[in-house]
């Protein structure tokens, strides 16, 4: 069973950076790909980026160009460098596999605030 620890969340002013980091456990990290989701207040969670084993990423339209994900397969990490934050970066944010599946639940997430 994977389980994931997120970090590295924050309050930061709008335009600055936070780099968020995820511990997994277990032994099928390697072979599996990794996505950051984020959940806003009152919305649904979205999956903003995504990397594969083999290091490919995708991105959201809405955080293209400003935010990189990464893993280190030895480490069993992943993490998520954002730059130039707005406020509607606002969320929770939570590391775990794409695609989602339920028998691998969510872990406790890390806060992002963006505001002056």
């Amino acid at each position: 069973q994977v389980q994931f620890v997120e970090s590295g969340g924050g309050l930061v002013q709008p335009g600055g950076s936070l780099r968020l980091s995820c511990a997994a456990s277990g032994s099928i990290f390697s072979i599996i790909a990794m996505g950051w989701y984020r959940q806003a207040p009152g919305k649904q969670r979205e999956l903003v980026a995504t990397i594969t084993k083999s290091g490919s990423t995708n991105y959201a339209d809405s955080v293209k160009g400003r935010f990189t994900i990464s893993r280190d397969n030895a480490k069993n990490t992943v993490s998520l460098q954002m730059n130039s934050l707005k406020p509607e970066d606002t969320a929770e944010y939570y590391c775990n596999v794409v695609p989602r599946v339920a028998s691998i639940s969510w872990g406790q997430g890390t806060q992002v605030t963006v505001s002056s």
